[in-house]
């Protein structure tokens, strides 16, 4: 991937439905080109794919939480039963492995404190082989963004 493609992939970033007139003029290319290059970062799959950024309270899911969980036992069953599970449960937005004293961190909406007590009464607990679950509710956003940093 070169400096061309990076920029290409921002400006998609910043803006997933601009034409591709509109991306080649913003990247100075012109649209043969452009459309190249985007369809080879797709083919690739450095580009994924594209989606749209909805605003979680409008569509009824006010509270974000991160959940940090250790787990009992790292052997490789337990490990991938947990991950399978986690796959499923639809309020887990994003799951990562960590470094350190927890051993995840889900990011997870819901529609309220019932609703959250209900994730992790009926969708956390019955996984089992989970040592400890810690919680954060935000209750505000300084910054987010899915636009990399440039590498230039």
């Amino acid at each position: 991937m070169d400096a061309k493609d990076r920029q290409i992939i921002r400006a998609l970033q910043k803006n997933g439905r601009m034409t591709n007139q509109d991306l080649a003029e913003a990247v100075n290319l012109s649209p043969s080109p452009c459309l190249r290059r985007v369809r080879n970062l797709e083919a690739s799959g450095a580009i994924r794919g594209y989606s749209a950024d909805v605003d979680g309270a409008a569509y009824g899911l006010p509270i974000t939480v991160f959940v940090r969980i250790r787990l009992q036992s790292h052997n490789e069953t337990d490990v991938q039963h947990f991950e399978r599970r986690i796959m499923a449960i639809p309020e887990v937005l994003e799951c990562h492995v960590l470094t350190g004293a927890t051993d995840y961190q889900l990011r997870v909406m819901v529609s309220g404190l019932d609703a959250y007590e209900d994730f992790i009464r009926n969708r956390i607990h019955p996984i089992g082989g989970i040592a400890s679950i810690d919680t954060s509710f935000v209750y505000g956003t300084v910054k987010k963004t899915a636009v990399f940093p440039s590498l230039d």
